[in-house]
């Protein structure tokens, strides 16, 4: 016979347990996609990585040796944004652009999955980033440019109506460097630019005639900055101030710094992924999976019998659940994020064991099941615990100190750990509450 409360333990597992069935039942639909009431942007399929979806993966090396060592990576970080940005004209769904640094050698790994016009694309990423300031045109000036691209008058086709190069043209390589810093009284972010000598004439002169307009700063045809001249400004440095945080204004130093210290790259190494192969390689992978989920709840069964049943529902639950998540993000997956997500399944069931013969243990000692279960779940989390932790705290530092490859394994495998610990001590526990009896 079940005392109150364990009858009040039974009655809040059968609430959570109908809760988790809805979310599961919801999450499976949203990770099959192909539901005809469902929105269109869950229909989106699986963001699929390079060794998948096939591609391109191209590796650059830079050249920094007319870098100041300080400057490096700040550097590095301007010019994979630049990269980005430029890949992103060719229509290149999510592309991957990493910095590595092998020594004293600095690299630029980009992936560009299904990819049609790869050498346009090699061209485009070798150029320099090209930094210039442009000044702001007449109102009467707009006015015109407009209405001849309302016109479609091809010759004013491709013509900016708000902002022209600067007269004298002022460009990237006048400027020496910039840099964030902060207003000793405010403590609000600024930027700070430094010209040489020549540039700083030049930033004069212009300053002098563009007071209360805007000199708007562009990298590779796209503006970065806005700025409002106040007055004219002489020895060459300036600030940028406006409502920008910590993070924008390192963001716009890292572009100006990209621009504004050439950086040429090499391309050393051309890789290509056919589709085809790429979807054999999904096709193993999903049947590894398959295979794997299967296999271990074989072994659930034959091992734990009706205990083992439990545990199998909460791990179809598990899978469910991880998959919805890594379409949400959502989860670049390649092969090496599908072994790790392969590898947590067997992590996802590796809380139950634990749970399970520590229950045995506590029946063995004669306490009847209900009670057992609630004894084996409370002595067994502290093991759970530490490992799934360890676990956790290895995937962060593999995914913020590794390449790509690396990368998509622990971030999976990071994933599915978090939900393995819900499902085991959520899911399994409220289905044993539920269905289990007191004697």
């Amino acid at each position: 016979m079940m005392d109150n409360n364990q009858k009040k333990l039974k009655k809040r597992a059968l609430i959570w347990l109908i809760a988790i069935i809805i979310i599961s039942v919801m999450a499976g639909l949203f990770a099959y996609g192909n539901v005809g009431f469902l929105p269109n942007w869950a229909k989106k399929p699986f963001r699929l990585g390079l060794d998948l979806s096939g591609g391109t993966r191209l590796l650059y090396e830079a050249d920094v040796s007319q870098i100041p060592q300080g400057d490096r990576a700040s550097t590095m970080s301007g010019l994979r944004d630049v990269i980005e940005r430029r890949v992103n004209l060719f229509g290149v769904s999510e592309p991957r652009v990493e910095t590595l640094e092998v020594g004293d050698s600095y690299r630029l790994v980009v992936e560009l999955a299904g990819i049609k016009d790869i050498k346009q694309a090699i061209q485009m990423i070798g150029a320099t980033p090209y930094l210039e300031f442009k000044e702001q045109r007449s109102e009467e000036e707009t006015n015109l440019i407009l209405e001849k691209q309302k016109a479609n008058d091809p010759l004013y086709a491709n013509v900016d109506p708000y902002f022209t190069s600067s007269e004298p043209s002022l460009t990237g390589k006048y400027l020496k460097t910039s840099v964030l810093e902060f207003n000793q009284q405010t403590y609000e972010p600024y930027v700070g630019l430094q010209f040489n000598d020549e540039g700083a004439k030049i930033f004069e002169e212009l300053t002098t005639k563009n007071v209360g307009k805007i000199l708007a700063i562009y990298l590779d045809g796209q503006p970065i900055s806005l700025p409002q001249v106040k007055e004219p400004i002489s020895g060459g440095k300036a600030q940028i101030n406006g409502k920008f945080n910590a993070d924008q204004a390192k963001t716009l130093v890292e572009s100006l710094n990209a621009g504004a210290l050439p950086v040429p790259i090499k391309l050393v190494s051309q890789q290509s992924v056919e589709a085809s192969l790429g979807a054999t390689s999904l096709k193993l992978g999903v049947k590894a999976g398959i295979i794997g989920i299967c296999l271990v709840i074989a072994f659930m069964l034959l091992y734990y019998r009706v205990l083992g049943l439990f545990a199998s529902l909460a791990l179809i639950i598990y899978t469910i659940l991880s998959l919805a998540i890594f379409k949400l993000i959502p989860v670049t997956l390649t092969l090496s994020g599908i072994a790790g997500f392969i590898l947590s399944i067997g992590m996802a069931v590796d809380a139950n064991i634990l749970i399970f013969a520590r229950s045995k243990e506590e029946m063995k000692l004669g306490l009847n099941k209900f009670r057992a279960i609630e004894e084996g779940f409370k002595r067994a989390w502290p093991s759970i615990r530490d490992s799934n932790i360890s676990t956790i705290i290895t995937c962060l530092i593999l995914y913020n100190f590794t390449t790509s490859i690396i990368k998509g394994f622990s971030l999976t495998l990071l994933i599915g750990v978090v939900v393995s610990m819900f499902t085991a001590i959520t899911v399994t526990r409220s289905f044993l509450r539920v269905f289990m009896k007191g004697d």
